[in-house]
């Protein structure tokens, strides 16, 4: 296949595939035709696999043109650095710090956004520039401000954006401050999650404005909540779907090793043993992450694995005072539990997703989050039905 037909496939199909999934409308084609993707992607990059949260090995443009463009030109995330930059090897790093979002998800968060011609946009994570090239064909540069930590990235997405001849304000910054010089603005996006709204994000949002971010508690599984932000200062929506992007850098997980639970003493120490018929594979999906971590917010989880699709699910506390693990098993009915410290980990986790199931199984597009200057509540169908905050177990 030549340069030319592979140019004429990769973003006339990836188009194709975005409308008939309904992420591209048709008010967003004119802006993906005008700013194709592969001119704000580094010719090195780590291609992701669609509804998948991990990375491919490297590819390099120079050495494998025709895998690269395909990588571009599918609807995954592409991973474009990591650990910082400091990372460049032909695996992967530990951390990804950067990326190009999946194609669906940036066309649906833009059609949640609802920007209009006059309206003044503030981007949180510029990334590669794609998402803040797109805003700027679709309102015009001067009404663009995006907001990214890490110099080296903002200032490859400056002249990835200055090539494609678009000229927004790119600024050097913690995301989390906003950009207080251009506001009010009449919308906020974020291109990474964060577990807790920063205020700058709603004292800089006109009242009507819309703020649209991915939001996940600790222990996991993300959504996009679209907020509406009220005269009072507060910010309140519905999630409109499931996400999975880097967090935030000031919001980073910085959680204690499993050895801090132990007090040097070998796996199961002094825990109370016990047996549970709710199989730790029925509650890892990422809404029952979610469900669960809104509940629990100070649970985190780590894997253990073994042979044959066998594991060791450990849930521990940021407070460093309780642990628990439940091993599955394939064929198993009934499955092993141990719990130490204070409080009974597997316990609140098993009532906090028997909570989720007595609501009927409900999906993220049923829940809801309110932010103001009292905190955050995650709220069920309507702001009046607040998830609890801690499961009766």
């Amino acid at each position: 296949m030549t340069e030319h037909e592979l140019k004429e496939a990769g973003p006339k199909r990836l188009a194709s595939a975005l409308m008939e999934k309904g992420a591209l409308t048709s008010d967003w084609l004119p802006a993906f035709e005008a700013v194709p993707r592969h001119l704000f992607v580094p010719d090195t990059i780590w291609p992701g696999q669609a509804g998948m949260n991990r990375q491919d090995d490297r590819v390099a443009r120079d050495e494998q043109p025709d895998v690269w463009w395909e990588a571009v030109y599918r609807d995954a995330p592409i991973t474009t650095q990591w650990d910082n930059g400091e990372y460049t090897g032909p695996k992967k790093g530990r951390t990804p710090t950067s990326s190009n979002s999946m194609p669906t998800m940036v066309f649906s968060m833009l059609d949640a956004l609802s920007a209009e011609a006059g309206h003044e946009v503030l981007e949180i994570g510029t990334g590669t520039g794609w998402n803040a090239s797109l805003l700027s064909h679709r309102l015009g540069p001067d009404h663009v401000v995006s907001v990214e930590v890490d110099p080296a990235t903002a200032e490859d997405a400056r002249t990835r954006l200055n090539l494609a001849g678009f000229h927004p304000l790119v600024h050097v910054g913690d995301g989390a401050a906003g950009y207080p010089e251009r506001a009010p603005f009449d919308r906020v996006i974020a291109t990474c999650s964060v577990r807790s709204v920063p205020p700058a994000w709603r004292t800089q949002t006109r009242p009507g404005g819309v703020i649209v971010t991915p939001w996940g508690p600790t222990y996991g599984g993300e959504a996009v909540a679209r907020l509406t932000v009220a005269e009072d200062g507060s910010a309140s929506g519905p999630f409109v779907g499931s996400s999975a992007f880097m967090r935030i850098s000031a919001q980073r997980k910085q959680l204690p090793p499993t050895s801090a639970y132990l007090d040097g003493e070998e796996w199961p120490g002094t825990g109370a043993r016990s047996e549970t018929e709710l199989s730790p594979d029925s509650v890892g999906d990422w809404v029952h992450m979610f469900a669960i971590g809104v509940q629990v917010p100070d649970l985190f989880c780590r894997v253990e694995w073994g042979d044959d699709g066998a594991y060791r699910l450990w849930l521990m506390d940021t407070g460093v005072t309780s642990w628990a693990t439940a091993d599955y098993e394939k064929g198993r009915e009934r499955f092993p539990v141990i719990q130490s410290g204070p409080r009974q980990l597997w316990d609140e986790l098993e009532a906090a997703w028997r909570w989720w199931d007595n609501q009927g199984r409900p999906g993220f597009e049923r829940f809801g989050l309110t932010v103001d200057d009292d905190g955050e509540r995650v709220w069920l169908d309507s702001p009046d039905d607040l998830v609890p905050d801690r499961p009766v177990t």
